[in-house]
């Protein structure tokens, strides 16, 4: 009998899945972590004020990934602050809040979600743009507990059409991660992902949102663009069968990723992806980038925990 694509993805999960069994890990953090995450918050939002953006880098790490809306990712903490001055500069910052809405530990990773607003004025026309939107911070722990930024993602819960190109800074050094080498399949881990990445691909070309929602486990938290937080089963479901509504044809669509970090039970997976579409006489091609955080369930199926996406 021939073998279907549904068959092979099947044997594939079979075959990387170790069958034993998965707890479900602690997710208590450390309070010196927490005290040290919370000071950065309020530090950040001090810092915009002030337009004094340079001292956040004591919270970075070294290899500290910036995945801004609208701009391509910035690497590295020198970068970092190269985007903050020029964001500084082109705004006037006159409110900021960061609102924690979870911190968990993920073992040599802390995961922190939350919600954002900011009041600002373009200094150029001086209009002035009232935002909401959520952010995911990935930390890496140190023998100290001092935690240091690894990754900073975040987006908005709606689009905001006089804004977007003023948030693409040129001049900021930044690499489009969607046209890089994707992560050569070479362990089970990237095997795994491969596969359901590819079937992803198949799955929103199709505008498939029942097979979509499959992807995310009932306690998940989908972050998207244009959207408030999603939390939970229906609110997920509900989501993604809305926005498959929404969804242009697509002629290619290639989801990648270029960076995976295993932590046990949880795997985070640097995504991207390169979209052909058209929309009635309207066409073109779209990059854009996501952290998905997956989780290995106790049935030994891998989940979609956290996701975030931002548009280049």
């Amino acid at each position: 009998m021939k073998s279907t694509w549904s068959d092979v993805l099947i044997l594939t999960l079979i075959s990387v899945c170790p069958f034993h069994t998965w707890g479900q890990p602690t997710t208590k953090v450390n309070e010196q972590i927490i005290s040290a995450i919370s000071k950065f918050r309020a530090e950040y939002c001090a810092s915009m004020l002030e337009a004094k953006t340079d001292r956040l880098q004591r919270y970075y790490s070294d290899t500290l990934r910036l995945m801004p809306p609208f701009q391509k990712t910035v690497l590295g903490k020198i970068n970092a602050s190269s985007y903050y001055n020029a964001f500084t500069d082109r705004f006037m910052i006159h409110t900021c809040t960061l609102k924690e809405v979870e911190v968990l530990d993920l073992g040599p990773q802390v995961l922190e979600i939350g919600v954002m607003t900011m009041r600002m004025t373009l200094k150029s026309t001086g209009k002035e743009f009232d935002i909401a939107g959520k952010y995911l911070n990935l930390w890496v722990k140190t023998i100290n507990n001092e935690p240091r930024l690894l990754t900073q993602a975040w987006n908005f819960d709606q689009y905001y059409a006089d804004l977007h190109d003023h948030l693409r800074f040129e001049n900021v050094p930044s690499v489009l991660i969607a046209l890089q080498p994707n992560i050569p399949v070479t362990n089970d881990i990237q095997f795994e992902l491969a596969a359901l990445n590819r079937l992803l691909d198949a799955t929103i070309t199709n505008h498939d949102g029942k097979t979509w929602s499959l992807y995310y486990c009932d306690d998940g938290k989908l972050m998207a663009s244009y959207y408030p937080m999603n939390v939970g089963r229906k609110a997920i479901d509900d989501y993604i069968q809305m926005h498959v509504k929404e969804l242009p044809t697509f002629e290619e669509l290639d989801i990648r990723n270029d960076r995976i970090d295993e932590l046990g039970n949880y795997i985070v997976e640097y995504a991207s992806h390169i979209a052909s579409w058209k929309n009635g006489n309207r066409s073109g091609v779209g990059l854009g980038k996501n952290i998905r955080i997956w989780r290995r369930e106790p049935n030994h199926a891998l989940k979609l925990f956290r996701s975030i996406s931002m548009y280049d």
